[in-house]
């Protein structure tokens, strides 16, 4: 089974996605998080991010892997440690301009694809739902206001001691990736015909898994770990 998770930056897609997948006995996929290894990919390798065809050859021959280590998900590229690395400010700068590269998500999806068929996932990013797995049996578009993403992202940041702090400096780039991922010509940010809506302004976090994991259940998911 896929749960198709979509929505802008900073909605809360990878802490719902990690939550719900912990409930469900499922893997959790973060799409996101292979765009901003590319992006540090290529920022380490001096390649200019609108150099369309330097960026492809970084999605497509570069394996991008998902482990854990003491139940966090790790990430890496061509076997380099990136979890850490792909959560600063610069790379929240970089990766909407190598997401938005045409080739780099068609090298990507396919990725995405042959993990997702894999087994049970829980899939977060900005078009899943619409693109990677249209056939997704649970799809949820997850939004909140721009100014509740930039105070949660403030947050999160001061939490982990990486990325901005300012919440103007934040919030103004949360707005400017909006911008950029629903504007882009491949696979534009958007809610699947079929999707679910939830705002989760204002809402607590859980109310916003346990839905989910209920619509989940419907479709067959099986039981709720507590």
């Amino acid at each position: 089974m896929i749960i198709a998770i979509d929505g802008p930056s900073g909605a809360g897609k990878s802490t719902v996605a990690k939550a719900v997948a912990k409930k469900l006995d499922f893997d959790c996929l973060d799409t996101g998080a292979m765009y901003r290894a590319v992006a540090w990919k290529a920022l380490q390798g001096g390649t200019a991010l609108d150099d369309a065809e330097a960026l492809e050859v970084i999605a497509a021959t570069c394996p991008i892997d998902f482990g854990r280590d003491e139940g966090t998900q790790t990430v890496a590229i061509g076997g380099i440690d990136v979890t850490a690395a792909i959560r600063t400010a610069e790379i929240d700068r970089a990766v909407s301009p190598v997401s938005a590269c045409p080739k780099v998500r068609e090298a990507l999806v396919e990725q995405q694809r042959r993990i997702g068929r894999a087994g049970n996932y829980v899939v977060e990013g900005r078009d899943i739902g619409t693109v990677v797995f249209p056939d997704a049996e649970v799809k949820v578009f997850l939004t909140a206001s721009p100014e509740e993403r930039a105070h949660r992202r403030v947050r999160q940041n001061v939490d982990r001691g990486i990325g901005s702090i300012d919440y103007e400096t934040v919030l103004a780039d949360i707005i400017r990736r909006d911008d950029i991922d629903s504007n882009r010509a491949a696979s534009p940010l958007k809610a699947a015909e079929d999707a679910v809506p939830m705002d989760s302004t204002g809402c607590y976090i859980e109310d916003v898994i346990n839905h989910i994991c209920s619509l989940a259940v419907k479709a067959g998911a099986g039981e709720v770990s507590q």
